[in-house]
Formats: C-alpha cells, sequence, structure tokens
C-alpha cells in the first residue's frame, strides 16, 4: 500500500511508542514469565536426588613423577560408575611444565576412606607413560568418553601430534571396560 502524499509512517498510529505502550509490553511479558513459571508438566518434580558429589581431585596424590613440579588438574568430570550413589571423580591431571605439551594422566578418583582423608585413585584410565594427551573429556550417561592424541614417531614434534583416537569406557560387570572407536580414515 502507498500513502499519499504528504504523509510518512511516523504518522501512522502504531509507529509511535508512548510510556502506556511501553507499559502494556512489559505487563504482558510479566504475565507470560509469570504463567510459564507456574506451569509445570505432570509429575515434574525439581528434588536434589543423585549421586553425590564426587571427590576433590585437587586433593588427590597421584601416581606421576613430575621431580620438583607440581601436577595440574587439567579437567574433571563426575559420574557415579558404580550405581551406590556416590559420584566418582575422573580427572585429567599433567606435571605442570609450563610450557610444551607433557603427557597427560586420566585417574578415576573414589572418596576416602577415613572421614578428613584424600581421595584415593582407583583406576587409570590412561597412563602418563603412553605419552599421550587427551582432548575432550566428557560423559554420556555412565559412559567416560575422551580423545587421545599422540605421536606416530619419536621425531614428531611435541607441540603437534599426528595421532587420533576416541575411546571410551562404561562399567560392565563391576569393571571398567574400554572401546576403541576406528582410527580416523579407517574402513
Amino acid at each position: 500500500m502507498q500513502l499519499p502524499a504528504g504523509h510518512g509512517t511516523s504518522d501512522l498510529p502504531h509507529t509511535r511508542a508512548g510510556a502506556r505502550h511501553w507499559l502494556i509490553t512489559a505487563l504482558a511479558l510479566a504475565a507470560v514469565t509469570a504463567a510459564a513459571a507456574l506451569v509445570q508438566p505432570s509429575g515434574a518434580t525439581a528434588t536434589q536426588e543423585g549421586p553425590s558429589g564426587g571427590p576433590d581431585p585437587a586433593r588427590a596424590s597421584y601416581p606421576v613423577d613430575c621431580g620438583p613440579l607440581g601436577v595440574v588438574v587439567a579437567d574433571r568430570v563426575e559420574v557415579d560408575l558404580d550405581a551406590d550413589g556416590r559420584a566418582e571423580t575422573v580427572a585429567v591431571v599433567h606435571c605442570d611444565a609450563g610450557s610444551g605439551t607433557p603427557p597427560h594422566g586420566v585417574y578415576v578418583l573414589a572418596h576416602p576412606t577415613e572421614e578428613d582423608g584424600a581421595p584415593r585413585v582407583a583406576e587409570t584410565l590412561v597412563d602418563p607413560g603412553e605419552r599421550m594427551t587427551v582432548d575432550g573429556l566428557g560423559i554420556d550417561g555412565g559412559t567416560i568418553s575422551a580423545r587421545l592424541l599422540g605421536y606416530s614417531a619419536p621425531e614428531v614434534p611435541r607441540c603437534c601430534p599426528d595421532m587420533r583416537r576416541d575411546v571410551s569406557w562404561a562399567w560392565q560387570d563391576g569393571r571398567l571396560e574400554l572401546t576403541v572407536a576406528p582410527a580416523p580414515n579407517s574402513v
């Protein structure tokens, strides 16, 4: 539709926003937000039932020889692997080398046996002696997943891993079972 000559779009009533229009919009938005907060699907609950928090990885002692350097917790996830109501912590650690790409270790931490004790390493998933780094630690249900990066030869610069493998661990028959995805570009 074309407007008659001499009329601009600012002359139309719906293009002028006054205080009344803003107030009505704000009230409508508040009403919709309040209604959405009150309406819940049938059977919906908001309880905090679930596993307790996992052990603090900063308090654990890892089987890693860093010499005078400290240990860095690079990543962590919490999951109740054995369905006992208490989450374990899966921690990715490496030596605090300051530069370069130090190898990672991946450890499952269990709660301490004593009240004020340190978490204990229950299982080693990736040993730093394997000279790998971990990229993308995650949890999907009760399955732990990670991308491992490594080197095909000692001549490959430590900055630039040239091997990659996706792995996962799932709790089966009272222990963690490793599953290795096919190598990239494989059939």
